[in-house]
């Protein structure tokens, strides 16, 4: 098990939990009263910094919940947060419904996952092998 410093920057600010034993992720709150209009987007604060530790990120998702039931999205999901961010973290919701969100101070708005990052030696080339799919994209595989 990882440890994960935990820093409150408001004084409502709920510290995550899993909500189960077999959780990958945490729920994120919000510190914050918001709404948030069909089709439109918006920051919502959690009063929360991390220490993440090196090697490793934070993903921020959608709340399978909100999702299915709101229409409400993480929309740069996953969202990172990098192990070197000390800031408040703050969460962009996007509203896919019809109708306006609205967020009270301590709604769960999203989960967060730590994850382990590998970094990679980019090493400039110009001749990358052949593979059957070559430079085929965009739904060339199918649908």
């Amino acid at each position: 098990m990882i440890n994960l410093k935990v820093k409150k920057l408001h004084k409502d600010a709920i510290i995550p939990k899993y909500q189960s034993n077999g959780a990958s992720g945490f729920d994120l709150h919000s510190v914050e009263n918001a709404s948030i209009d069909s089709g439109c987007f918006g920051v919502i604060k959690t009063g929360l910094a991390f220490e993440i530790p090196i090697g490793y990120e934070i993903q921020v998702r959608a709340r399978s919940g909100l999702a299915y039931k709101n229409g409400i999205g993480v929309l740069n999901a996953p969202g990172t947060i990098d192990s070197d961010y000390r800031g408040e973290v703050m969460i962009i919701l996007f509203n896919f419904s019809k109708e306006k969100f609205y967020i009270k101070s301590g709604d769960r708005i999203a989960q967060a996952v730590l994850s382990q990052v590998h970094t990679a030696n980019l090493v400039i080339s110009n001749d990358l092998s052949d593979t059957e799919r070559g430079v085929s994209g965009f739904g060339s595989t199918g649908i």
